[in-house]
């Protein structure tokens, strides 16, 4: 006979229904500090049964004993060392693609946590929609656990898009407005759409999502975050200046990417590629305007990212971006710098931006 807490955790406590399984990945480099707690927020999880596979990758603090340890404790866990650094995105499809066989999936970073109920409420919009693939939701960063809001589930809902819409979105936007640790992927998307690329070591996520979305519907969980990002000093998030020529290039990357492997999944594809190298353009020439407004031109490369708008986007010069560049050129930094002359039209600009991001934020698009 079963035992009540392990027919629990295998059917559930009320239906007897056997719970959707999710295999969490959890890739750790010299985050030991840090990996009990994450492993933790995924074993804590309810309305589902969850497997962990903690990778280390050649860590060099005390990965390896915290590791072993949370595998001693629990056999829902599995550790796994290995000898030579292999790189994250090696890492990643090891657990992701050869080791995962769970109705879905989840890439944790070990300095990252899972909110509450967050696996069970991403996996009840897909076990009763199949046409879902991904669904993620809103992340809280903090950087001390003291900092962890409570979370009431109560009131959670969500939205869902058409894969190919939600494409549109990030296209029409031009950047990622997912972190990484709230995505629950379904497992036979995750499995038909393949691993991360090698040759995408910054933005090998984004590109993900967009192949997920060529595939299959998207969902966003309203009203309730789903996971915890921590921003400390090794955090991806502080390695890369959003905005800036390596992050735009990077993205105009994933989209190029994407674009030349999967366009054929998109009935749209060269609409939407526009979309996008428009989006990238207009954000370098506005990054180029700002140069001027704060006499930063050679500091903030302005003239590397004129030639990468144009590059993106041939029509460049047509853009109203383009113009207000025209603009400040006649004037010259110091001038622009010294008298503001644009300040207000450029902090309207900005705050229409940051409201705009908001929403979509909100709207998870």
């Amino acid at each position: 006979m079963i035992g009540g807490k392990l027919r629990n955790r295998l059917f559930g406590p009320r239906t007897g229904k056997p719970l959707s399984t999710v295999d969490v990945v959890i890739p750790c480099y010299n985050y030991g500090r840090y990996l009990r707690g994450c492993a933790e927020s995924v074993l804590a999880q309810s309305g589902v049964s969850v497997r962990v596979l903690v990778i280390d990758d050649a860590s060099s603090d005390d990965t390896a004993q915290v590791g072993e340890a949370l595998e001693a404790a629990d056999d829902r866990v599995e550790f796994r060392r290995h000898e030579v650094n292999k790189g994250h995105i090696a890492t990643y499809n090891e657990g992701l693609i050869d080791w995962s066989t769970g109705d879905y999936t989840v890439l944790l970073s070990a300095d990252d946590m899972l909110a509450p109920g967050s696996l069970g409420r991403a996996v009840r919009i897909m076990d009763a929609d199949g046409r879902v693939g991904m669904v993620y939701g809103r992340t809280i960063h903090f950087e001390q656990n003291t900092e962890l809001p409570r979370i009431d589930a109560r009131e959670s809902a969500y939205t869902k898009w058409a894969g190919v819409n939600w494409l549109e979105g990030r296209c029409r936007a031009g950047y990622n407005v997912i972190t990484s640790p709230e995505v629950v992927v379904r497992g036979s998307v995750q499995r038909t759409v393949g691993g991360y690329r090698r040759e995408l070591p910054h933005t090998g996520d984004f590109e993900m999502w967009l192949r997920i979305a060529a595939v299959s519907d998207i969902a966003y969980v309203r009203r309730v975050p789903q996971a915890f990002y921590r921003v400390h000093q090794k955090s991806m998030m502080r390695t890369v200046y959003r905005g800036g020529l390596f992050d735009l290039r990077q993205r105009k990357d994933a989209f190029d990417t994407f674009f030349q492997h999967d366009q054929y999944l998109v009935p749209i594809a060269d609409r939407l590629r526009e979309l996008a190298n428009r989006a990238l353009a207009r954000e370098a020439l506005w990054g180029a305007c700002r140069a001027y407004d704060r006499n930063q031109v050679e500091a903030l490369r302005a003239d590397e990212l004129v030639e990468f708008a144009v590059a993106a986007y041939p029509q460049a010069n047509l853009l109203p971006e383009y113009a207000a560049l025209r603009r400040r050129r006649r004037l010259g930094p110091i001038v622009c710098s010294r008298t503001q002359v644009f300040a207000i039209p450029a902090l309207v600009r900005r705050a229409r931006g940051w409201a705009l991001k908001e929403r979509w934020k909100r709207q998870g698009i």
